[in-house]
């Protein structure tokens, strides 16, 4: 996948590009089960973009296995992804959004590993996988 030329601009419009599952996640932020994600165990070279509009968010070098159920990665890449706060389900979380098109894609938590100390929790359904060929 690459990143789009033009993003959909209306909530209909979304809906025509993304699968039911696509558009409960990305757009209206939505969690896939725990361990039921395409990119769990995704662990070639190359780059995760956004599932909505294709835009470059995580290398492959930044994931690691954290045994929460979700691909989890411990950076971004420059000014890919913004932060919201998340008061739902009693929590106060930090969610991810991709910097372009708004789509949900998870929340970032401060347990994971060096350098960063960072763990951006991912729904594999907010993402496609790119190995570059």
């Amino acid at each position: 996948m690459t990143e789009q030329d033009t993003l959909p601009e209306t909530e209909s419009e979304w809906r025509d590009v993304l699968t039911d599952e696509e558009y409960r996640i990305l757009r209206e932020s939505g969690t896939e089960p725990r361990f039921s994600g395409e990119h769990i165990d995704t662990d070639e070279d190359g780059t995760f973009r956004c599932g909505g509009c294709g835009a470059a968010l995580f290398d492959s070098e930044t994931k690691f296995g954290s045994n929460t159920g979700w691909p989890s990665f411990f950076d971004a890449k420059a000014d890919a992804v913004e932060f919201h706060r998340d008061a739902s389900h009693g929590m106060d979380r930090t969610e991810v959004v991709c910097a372009r098109c708004g789509g949900h894609l998870g929340h970032v938590f401060e347990d994971g590993p060096d350098p960063t100390g960072k763990r951006y929790c991912i729904n594999s359904v907010a993402l496609e996988f790119d190995d570059g060929e």
